[in-house]
């Protein structure tokens, strides 16, 4: 049984750090694109970051410059390490692992985690 467990999140004021990690586990033997996702209240989920196994990273234009993806893959962990956050920042962050290789009978595909509030106070 896979699982995505996400730690991190918290209440920071307008300009301030967090830092979310996210650690696959369950009979992984590869996941080959992981990334961070958000939603807020009344609104559809959107792509924050991802990065794939080899280091190719893409953001949203509202984060670029602000929050940096990183992963362990020997860990099976990734991170997203957000700077300079912004009221508008605040919203549920899930992260997301797409695996690729697994023990049996470990279904292959997309998992998410439970999700980690983030809030950004003004």
């Amino acid at each position: 049984q896979v699982q995505l467990v996400e730690s991190g999140g918290g209440l920071v004021q307008a300009g301030g750090s967090l830092r979310l990690s996210c650690a696959a586990s369950g009979g992984i033997f590869s996941i080959d694109v992981m990334g961070w996702y958000r939603q807020a209240p009344g609104l559809q989920r959107e792509l924050v970051a991802k990065i794939t196994s080899g280091g190719i990273k893409n953001y949203a234009d509202s984060v670029r410059g602000r929050f940096t993806i990183s992963r362990d893959n020997a860990k099976n962990t990734v991170y997203l390490q957000m700077n300079s956050l912004e009221p508008q920042d605040t919203a549920v962050y899930y992260c997301n692992a797409h695996v690729i290789a697994a023990v049996a009978p470990v279904r292959l595909g997309d998992y998410w985690g439970q999700g980690t509030q983030v809030t950004v106070s003004s």
